[in-house]
């Protein structure tokens, strides 16, 4: 299987790179990032690169692909947890008839599996249900047969990034408003993992605390001025 590392200032910096040498398509590849990108004295003097190694698997048919996932998760039982996630996804996209491609990137303490092709939005569902619900399923499957532990996120498309950028913008707007107005507000119901990104957004904001109320599914996180 060929491959090369490369870097960049962002991760799809490097990708972009590796796939111009290796004259290939994005869906033809799995990437792993080796080094994150860190910011230098004042933000730019100093700051490393990010470095990822790209792997060229497009030579294989999906066939091809699914024979080696079968193999490798069988050759020996509970060995990868990660091989038997991606099986299981395979048989979950070929019942819905979806064309998808799984990228692997591997991080310090997890391994996302970031899911491209068309029309995937079903496997998003609202705030992302649908998708959080698809990957405890495929971690359970995962781990049914394995004594490691790898912590597996699903995404599609970066959808997790994009979410939590538009999170971050949100808790800081209505942050804004309860400083101006004085009134406490309270969030829609959201998932334990988009509460905390509510929460790390504004713990160090001087002015506002922010706290979850409820019961599950349905707690909240609220904002309000510090006493």
């Amino acid at each position: 299987m060929a491959s090369v590392e490369k870097t960049g200032k962002t991760v799809d910096e490097a990708i972009e790179a590796a796939i111009a040498e290796l004259g290939v398509s994005r869906e033809q590849i799995e990437y792993e990032v080796l080094e994150e990108p860190s910011k230098g004295l004042f933000g730019f003097l100093g700051g490393k690169p990010t470095r990822v190694r790209v792997e060229l698997i497009g030579n294989q048919s999906d066939a091809t692909q699914e024979k080696q996932v079968k193999t490798n998760a069988a050759g020996k039982p509970g060995s990868d947890p990660v091989e038997a996630a991606k099986l299981f996804l395979m048989s979950v996209f070929k019942a819905m008839k979806l064309d998808v491609k799984i990228e692997k990137l591997t991080g310090i303490e997890q391994v996302t599996l970031n899911l491209r092709g068309e029309d995937l939005g079903i496997l998003i569902g609202k705030h992302g249900q649908t998708l959080d619900a698809l990957q405890y399923l495929t971690n359970l499957a995962a781990h049914r047969d394995s004594e490691e532990r790898v912590r597996i996120i699903i995404d599609v498309e970066d959808y997790r990034k994009r979410r939590e950028e538009t999170l971050v913008r949100l808790a800081q707007r209505l942050a804004d408003r309860v400083k101006l107005r004085g009134e406490k507000v309270v969030l829609e119901p959201m998932s334990p993992h988009e509460r905390k990104i509510i929460h790390t957004a504004l713990q160090d904001d001087l002015r506002v605390t922010t706290f979850s109320e409820g019961e599950e599914p349905f707690r909240k996180v609220v904002i309000a001025l510090k006493k």
